[in-house]
């Protein structure tokens, strides 16, 4: 059922702000497909808990995995011999419905998998004729969506797939993840059109290079993982450098300054390139010891941008456009329209709704900033379009956030962050 509305609460004064954000969906998604093929138990330290990764620990449990929580939030994973005859909530989390068919195929016995209702439009095509080349037995009627059922016998041969993976990283990935428990391992080939997102598929290499697993990515286009052992792992789990965007951008449409303590030196995170956007759109941005730190400097300036690495910043960084004092391009960003919703048709409507002028391209979207106002922002059920409104109403009074709940698939904790955020704000006669 969705959540009730939310009003946006306007910035009066400059943010004077130190967020400290919660931990990396993506890795922590990443950890615990692995641990769940380790060979001993693994411990993760300030996981990320929300919607999405609640449903990934939940799918390793109903294929045996224990996920226990010790501790201050930590999570401990004892692997096990993997077990079908469950169903799998994928809910709208491509991690959970990409990633984890093909430990399923690991699993003794069939395993279901199902989702929200607007998870049964996200293509799957690939991953699961990737698994049947791979020797896997998966049933789907054709449709290559949401619901269909993998059935395991323990072991997977493995070898040599291709596919094409330019509508989502996350088929890549989710066939690399498991590949070192298949008999022969796995090569895969990417053909098609570019690859969206490499920072994540470079994130999953590094992942399996930390567990101790031989992967050679030297040629273009090809992964090929070999058959090991998965060590156990002690991870500390970086934070969301996605979800610190609207943060850090509130600095630059409030001219205020926000710190977010332990941003790394050093991150496969797409979301690290927030640095260089809001350098480019006016922001001073300072990296050091303690963390990022943006402050704005008066103005907002429009840029022409790909965001092709970095497509989740895309809601964020056009909702600062639609404030800039010009003409904005995004680039690069067109397979996002099979995310949570078609993100280029939701954020042409919702900025258009509120004044902006946008245009969707091939590829993007253009933004030509008008006077805005306010209006009620539909989310669509998409965590990123709640983050989004949320940065509009710092400055555009009225913007009322459909089911802000939403955001709860990668922060649950958002609305709270954002109030204090902006109750550490400067007096306005500062």
């Amino acid at each position: 059922m969705p959540s009730p509305d939310w009003p946006a609460p306007t910035a009066g004064a400059p943010v004077d702000a130190r967020v400290v954000l919660p931990g990396s969906k993506s890795l922590t998604n990443r950890y615990l497909v692995l641990a769940a093929l380790a060979g001993d138990v693994s411990r993760l330290r300030a996981p990320l808990r929300s919607r999405d990764t609640l449903l990934m620990a939940g799918a390793l449990r109903t294929l045996g995995v224990a996920v226990d929580d010790v501790d201050d939030g930590d999570w401990l994973v004892t692997p096990a011999a993997l077990t079908g005859g469950g169903s799998v909530d994928c809910g709208l989390s491509g991690n959970v419905m990409r990633f984890v068919p093909p430990l399923a195929g690991l699993a003794v016995g069939a395993t279901r998998f199902d989702g929200d209702e607007a998870a049964r439009h996200r293509p799957m095509a690939p991953v699961l004729d990737g698994l049947r080349a791979l020797g896997v037995e998966v049933e789907d009627g054709g449709r290559g969506v949401l619901p269909f059922t993998v059935r395991g016998t323990g072991t997977i041969r493995g070898g040599d797939v291709t596919i094409d993976a330019s509508a989502s990283s996350q088929f890549l990935s989710g066939l690399l993840l498991s590949a070192p428990r298949y008999e022969q391992g796995v090569t895969v080939r990417h053909v098609g059109g570019t690859l969206p997102s490499l920072p994540h598929i470079e994130m999953t290499v590094e992942t399996l290079r930390d567990a101790g697993v031989v992967v050679d990515d030297g040629d273009p286009d090809t992964w090929r993982v070999e058959p090991s052992e998965v060590n156990a792992l002690d991870v500390q789990v970086e934070p969301d450098l996605s979800n610190a965007a609207q943060f850090l951008a509130a600095a630059l449409v409030t001219g205020g300054t926000v710190h977010v303590p332990g941003w790394p030196q050093y991150t496969t995170q797409g979301g690290d390139f927030v640095r260089e956007v809001l350098d480019m759109m006016g922001a001073e941005v300072v990296l050091d010891r303690s963390g990022l730190t943006v402050s704005g400097t008066g103005g907002i300036l429009g840029v022409d941008v790909d965001l092709h690495g970095s497509s989740e910043l895309t809601p964020v960084v056009a909702a600062v456009a639609a404030l800039a004092e010009g003409p904005s391009v995004i680039r690069g960003v067109a397979h996002i329209r099979g995310h949570e919703t078609d993100r280029l048709a939701a954020l042409r409507t919702e900025l258009t709704d509120v004044g902006a002028e946008v245009t969707e391209t091939d590829d993007g979207l253009r933004i030509v900033p008008k006077p805005l106002h306010g209006n009620r922002f539909r989310t669509y059920a998409d965590h990123r379009m709640v983050m989004a409104a949320a940065v509009l109403g710092l400055a555009v009074p009225g913007i009322v956030i459909e089911d802000v709940g939403t955001v709860g698939k990668t922060m649950p904790e958002f609305t709270t962050l954002w109030e204090r955020m902006l109750d550490e704000r400067v007096p306005a006669d500062a």
